[in-house]
């Protein structure tokens, strides 16, 4: 796979999923517009980046929630590349709760960083993405697939990801973009901490992780970095609306 003279812009870059997405992308000669919240691991991103690859990359911090912000991040972007090529949404958020416990305050925010910020910066990239003939890679999960109790406002959120990514697929394909997604599995990052679980509790759930994923194991996030890579490339020009699954099997699982 060859990115050079790409530019990607990709959210949620700063830690998971979205910062080893950036290092594999920028390895593979992609110009990088990353955007987060915390700084000082965009800064720390960029600089790894920086000493393998010799193009230009660009960090432009925001808060993917808030109209202006993600207005100023697209803009920045397009001033500082005069293009885009890629999008790749990935900023997500996880919460627990049930229909029992789950307010309203928490579901609104969960789905506003989940899809409705993926929907508005997509909505501000297709024009360019239409010129360059690019592509979109959307962050989901399996539980946008499958179902699963007590993360109810973030399966919901998920499966929304991927009837988004199934409708722009089909609305873009005519003009000559593509739409997919990727559905991880448990993936070793900082997602399920960041939800409340202490180190205790999540040390535990990676082990159950064993038995709920067919290959015996939590992905890791090289691997989720390599399929997005994937997607966004040449190599999957005929693959389009798809929600693909990279969580060792999870997905196909049936409890007994």
């Amino acid at each position: 796979m060859n990115f050079a003279g790409k530019v990607v812009l990709l959210t949620g870059a700063s830690s998971g999923i979205g910062y080893a997405t950036a290092l594999h992308l920028a390895k593979l000669g992609a110009s990088l517009s990353v955007t987060g919240r915390n700084v000082d691991n965009l800064n720390k991103l960029i600089g790894e980046c920086s000493k393998t690859t010799a193009q230009k990359h660009f960090i432009v911090p925001g808060d993917i929630t808030n109209e202006k912000d993600t207005e100023r991040i697209f803009k920045d972007t397009i001033k500082e590349f005069g293009k885009l090529d890629v999008l790749i949404n990935n900023a997500g958020i996880l919460e627990p709760g049930t229909i029992e416990n789950t307010s309203l305050e928490q579901f609104d925010r969960v789905m506003n960083i989940n899809i409705r910020s993926i929907y508005y910066l997509t909505m501000l990239a297709t024009p360019h993405l239409i010129q360059s003939k690019g592509s979109i890679v959307n962050v989901s999960s399996v539980n946008g697939i499958r179902s699963f109790p007590g993360v109810l406002a973030y399966n919901i959120s998920k499966a929304a990801v991927d009837q988004f990514t199934r409708c722009v697929a089909l609305e873009l394909a005519p003009k000559g973009v593509r739409c997919n997604a990727v559905n991880p599995g448990v993936t070793v990052t900082n997602l399920h901490k960041r939800s409340g679980m202490n180190d205790e509790a999540y040390q535990k759930f990676l082990e159950h992780s064993k038995n709920t994923h067919a290959l015996g194991r939590p992905g890791d996030v090289s691997e989720l970095a390599h399929t997005i890579a994937f997607l966004a490339s040449d190599h999957a020009s005929f693959i389009t609306g798809a929600s693909l699954p990279v969580d060792g099997g999870r997905h196909a699982m049936c409890p007994r």
